[in-house]
């Protein structure tokens, strides 16, 4: 299956820090700056999380059709885009013709400040190159994610989708700023508030089902999904009473990017032959996990991870502590993991706001459990504890005790199993440095790598 995404791109920048104190220049915050992100925006986020947001997303051409401006910020995104989705994206574009977008979120802790907004003008509408529309011929499911730049606006964008309408599902993700969908589309995705101010409503969950049919008509589409946060979104089919898919419930996670997952998701199951209810109920449970799994700081972290997992560790607990996170690790061998292991992780996951454990690699357990361990590799324990929806990364360390690790890594709280004395413990001076603290959590009696494995030697 072939999913092609056509839309504007912006360049997101996320500028995280701390701030305590008013300027001397009028009554606004200062932000002592800690961390600066960037990643693809607009209709790029859009293909990044379609490339990388799902098991199911795997191995799908995948394509982005575009304009891109010739400046440093466009070379930017490209690399941002990279970054993020690796090879999953083909990117095919025209040029722009105007400086590339920005949008920059100011953030203390996980509290925003301020968003700025470059738009460089109003939107202007650029060509559209045959290269361009060719790219969605052969398309097996279509999204347009119209972030407001004008591309959507192209006439001669619009007749060939328009046409592709016809025999393929056609997902258009509208924008306030936007050009109007093309007649024909399968589905029209509004949130709750451009649907109210589009039929002239109020923004309450209550619109979402007479707004939907509304636009419905307007826009001469087979159905409006109207997405309203954590009330889930309400489907308008016309002739039949709307449907409302409540969300799942989810801990408070940044809202950017959800709207993406929807409609990528939504695109995706429509394309692999799912009526619309069970598309719909696909997005709502995609989009939930997407929220669950920290939105686009999530996405980020796991990516990363995908390639270098060292790194990955640290820069998942960098951006933690950055927006104002806890950052909790714990350590072991984990050579056979077992039912007090699963206990003592579920429990440090709960201390705070992402778990990295940190493992010992193969030399370092042989010179200290001896000959004949570990008894599974270090690449093995690694994925396996990965596995684990508690665990949020896994970092390898050479060393007989986890003390450059910690360095390196700067938890705020550090998790042991069992009953030690935390002066006898090598990693307290270490702790001590940046303010970390060493919580116990209780060892279970019977549950131990050794016994398990003196069992299986018994009955082998």
């Amino acid at each position: 299956m072939k999913i092609v995404i056509v839309g504007d791109i912006l360049l997101d920048r996320d500028i995280s820090g701390r701030s305590s104190r008013l300027s001397p220049d009028g009554p606004v915050p200062v932000l002592d700056v800690d961390h600066t992100l960037y990643r693809p925006g607009g209709a790029g986020l859009a293909a990044a999380v379609l490339a990388r947001g799902t098991p199911r997303t795997k191995g799908t051409p995948l394509t982005l059709v575009t304009v891109l401006s010739t400046d440093s910020f466009a070379h930017k995104f490209s690399e941002t885009l990279a970054s993020v989705a690796g090879d999953g994206v083909n990117v095919v574009s025209g040029p722009s013709g105007v400086p590339t977008p920005i949008k920059t979120r100011l953030q203390s802790g996980s509290h925003p400040i301020a968003r700025i907004d470059e738009w460089c003008g109003p939107p202007t509408i650029p060509e559209v190159t045959l290269e361009m529309t060719e790219a969605f011929a052969t398309a097996d499911a279509i999204l347009v994610s119209d972030y407001g730049r004008g591309l959507t606006s192209n006439e001669t964008l619009r007749e060939a989708l328009a046409q592709r309408a016809r025999t393929v599902p056609l997902v258009w993700d509208p924008h306030p700023s936007g050009a109007p969908p093309v007649p024909g589309c399968s589905l029209v995705t509004p949130n709750l508030s451009e649907a109210a101010g589009l039929t002239g409503a109020p923004p309450l969950f209550d619109t979402a089902f007479s707004a939907g049919e509304t636009l419905r008509t307007r826009w001469e589409c087979a159905a409006v999904a109207v997405t309203a946060g954590k009330l889930g979104a309400v489907l308008t089919t016309g002739g039949h009473v709307p449907l409302h898919l409540p969300a799942r419930p989810a801990v408070e996670a940044d809202p950017c990017g959800a709207g993406d997952r929807f409609a990528t998701s939504v695109t995706q199951a429509l394309g692999e032959g799912h009526d619309l209810g069970s598309a719909m109920f696909q997005a709502v449970t995609d989009t939930g996990e997407f929220l669950k799994a920290g939105g686009v700081a999530g996405l980020e972290a796991q990516l990363t991870a995908m390639h270098t997992p060292q790194r990955d560790a640290v820069r998942l607990a960098n951006h933690v502590r950055a927006t104002g996170g806890t950052v909790v690790a714990t350590g072991g061998c984990f050579d056979l993991l077992h039912a007090g292991h699963a206990r003592v992780l579920a429990g440090a996951r709960r201390l705070g706001d992402c778990l990295i454990v940190c493992i010992n690699s193969d030399e370092s357990v042989r010179r200290i459990k001896g000959h004949g361990r570990p008894i599974m590799t270090q690449t093995d324990r690694a994925e396996l504890l990965e596995s684990l929806e508690c665990v949020d990364a896994v970092m390898v360390f050479e060393e007989d005790t986890p003390t450059q690790v910690l360095g390196e890594l700067m938890p705020d709280v550090w998790v042991k199993g069992g009953d030690y004395a935390k002066d006898t413990l090598p990693e307290s001076r270490a702790l001590a440095e940046w303010g970390g603290r060493i919580v116990a959590l209780p060892y279970h009696p019977g549950r131990s790598t050794t016994r398990i494995a003196s069992a299986i030697e018994r009955v082998s």
